[in-house]
């Protein structure tokens, strides 16, 4: 068993290992939208939604790649005038509605390597999260890097405001609470929430994983997950139209700011 000397040390080590590591951004960006048809390419603010998820990554300056996956030529097209690569198209396979995340991410990074391209941790920025700023990817960035090796991933998480305490399952006429508590002779259904443990629910602002963790692991997780708690609006995600009004909303009424975005608006461009 290492001491509190041995410890501080391996840390140290660590650390300095990690000033090296290299990361690869990856933006999901396919086509089949279905709730909001055509969202991460469809204008707010001036310029289409993922020109922001593209600029945060590039400002962030922590990736030596950002790469935008697709299924696209349309979005492609314009994640290249934004700064970003596509370096090929997504297969179709791993386009539909129901594909897990790990089938396009193990493509790209399996097609990379065969380029003699390797990176040692990659990160998913998603497009629905616009408020996510160059300074959210930083911060994020140095808590997973305080942890080389003894983590495999670090994902966004913020407090949950449905707490699961209070979910129901339908049995036929009746219905049973999701959770139970056999600690309190108070069920959690009728706590009061501020009574509650804490939960926190992942949103889709950002995740960061070890390459191996996908590679070997068929995973983008792993095993031993950190969080990362966003703050204010970072964890915002668009998924329907409502979501779409919300974020217009936040911006009319000046309580958000978008990541600068230095490109002209793609349809003014010459």
């Amino acid at each position: 068993m290492l001491s509190g000397f041995g410890i501080t040390q391996f840390i140290i080590k660590n650390l300095a290992k990690s000033e090296n590591l290299t990361a690869i951004a990856l933006i999901p960006a396919r086509a089949g939208s279905k709730r909001v048809p055509g969202k991460n390419i469809r204008q707010l603010g001036g310029h289409p939604l993922m020109a922001y998820t593209i600029a945060a990554a590039i400002q962030s300056q922590i990736f030596a790649a950002v790469v935008v996956s697709t299924d696209s030529e349309e979005i492609a097209e314009i994640a290249r005038y934004y700064g970003a690569e596509v370096p090929f198209l997504r297969s179709p396979a791993y386009a539909g509605d129901n594909s897990p995340d790990i089938e396009w991410i193990v493509e790209i990074l399996q097609k990379l390597k065969s380029s003699d391209r390797f990176y040692d941790c990659f990160s998913i920025l998603r497009p629905t999260s616009p408020f996510r700023q160059p300074e959210t990817i930083q911060r994020a960035w140095q808590e997973f890097r305080s942890q080389p090796d003894l983590v495999d991933s670090l994902r966004a998480v913020e407090k949950c405001q449905q707490h699961p305490g209070k979910m129901w399952v339908m049995q036929g006429n009746l219905m049973k609470p999701l959770l139970t508590n056999n600690d309190s002779p108070v069920p959690w259904h009728s706590t009061p929430y501020q009574a509650l443990p804490e939960v926190y629910v992942q949103n889709a602002s950002l995740e960061i994983a070890w390459c191996r963790v996908a590679l070997a692991g068929r995973t983008i997780a792993g095993d031993t997950v950190m969080p990362f708690l966003t703050q204010g609006y970072e964890g915002v995600d668009i998924n329907d139209a409502k979501d779409w009004w919300y974020v217009e909303y936040l911006l009319q009424q000046g309580a958000v700011r978008l990541p600068v975005v230095s490109q002209l608006p793609i349809e003014a461009k010459e």
